[in-house]
């Protein structure tokens, strides 16, 4: 479904790309994870995927068919949940059915409740976003994703920002909802015993400039329950990944120029989603169009 065809690009304050000739699929129904080092370009993938960066050559694909000029093929849902503070839950879910129009307000109305009792807010939709819990907005948010229409749903790390438990249970409650709604994902995370529980194949990012995705098979059948990560096939794995993600450079000095080198890049990507986000979603409730 989705396709990196020989990708590069390069930020313009870098003298070197990020990303390099990469090319990688991801098919039809899959939930897949990528995990790597802060910094080392996994937000910038998704970037490209949703078009708010353009590569600077190569390809990408959707359904076999160039993005460039396709729309509404992907659902973003960011580390924040962005949720405009001056609507009611339910008037954030309309929004993307706002912005592709050919929807009735009865329509669309009944198309946001009966996502907000998808995602377990029936009650809620009246409320404030402020009146929320953290696990109660990411829920929201991702009911606004799916509420896009689009098979291919891009997570970037939407966990993060929660308290350890109420990671846990919103991770057993995405899988029923992808399980669910039968969605492609691409998920981004830090979280290795995280990326093991939800995918069925992670794609690790080993060096930077990313000039390819080491793919790894998880070995664990659907529907999961937690009892699957102290399996030993799974803890050997998420040994793996971590010795992965660890593995140092025999230069000293490099290594440490490479860690200095992605935590300013990661400031900066922080900073550029941070404001990307906030100026992508004003311009859809003002305008109702994106900015290529």
């Amino acid at each position: 479904m989705l396709k990196f065809d020989n990708v590069s690009f390069q930020y313009d304050v870098e003298d070197f790309s990020i990303i390099d000739h990469l090319s990688f699929e991801v098919q039809d129904g899959e939930f897949v994870s990528v995990i790597g080092a802060s910094g080392c370009g996994k937000s910038t993938i998704f970037r490209l995927v949703n078009k708010l960066l353009l590569p600077a050559s190569g390809e990408i694909l959707v359904d076999g068919e160039s993005i460039e000029k396709k729309r509404n093929y992907c659902g973003y849902m960011p580390q924040q949940d962005l949720l405009f503070p001056w609507r009611t839950v339910r008037e954030n879910l309309l929004l993307p059915m706002e912005i592709r129009g050919g929807y009735s307000k009865t329509e669309m109305r009944e198309k946001a409740d009966a996502a907000l009792e998808s995602v377990g807010l029936k009650d809620w939709g009246d409320k404030t976003p402020k009146e929320l819990s953290g696990g109660m907005r990411q829920r929201a948010a991702f009911a606004r994703t799916v509420l896009t229409g689009s098979d291919l749903l891009l997570l970037d790390e939407p966990f993060s920002a929660l308290d350890y438990l109420t990671r846990i249970s919103m991770r057993e409650w995405l899988l029923e909802q992808w399980e669910r709604e039968k969605k492609t994902v691409l998920f981004i995370t830090h979280d290795v015993e995280e990326a093991v529980f939800l995918s069925s194949r992670i794609l690790v990012v080993e060096e930077s400039p990313i000039t390819h995705l080491r793919s790894i098979d998880v070995p664990a059948e659907y529907p999961r329950s937690r009892d699957e990560l102290r399996k030993p096939e799974i803890l050997s794995l998420k040994e793996e990944l971590i010795g992965m993600l660890s593995a140092g450079n025999n230069d000293e000095k490099l290594g440490e120029f490479c860690i200095d080198m992605l935590m300013i890049a990661k400031y900066f990507e922080r900073i550029g989603d941070h404001a990307t986000n906030i100026a992508e979603w004003v311009e859809y409730s003002i305008t109702g169009t994106h900015l290529e």
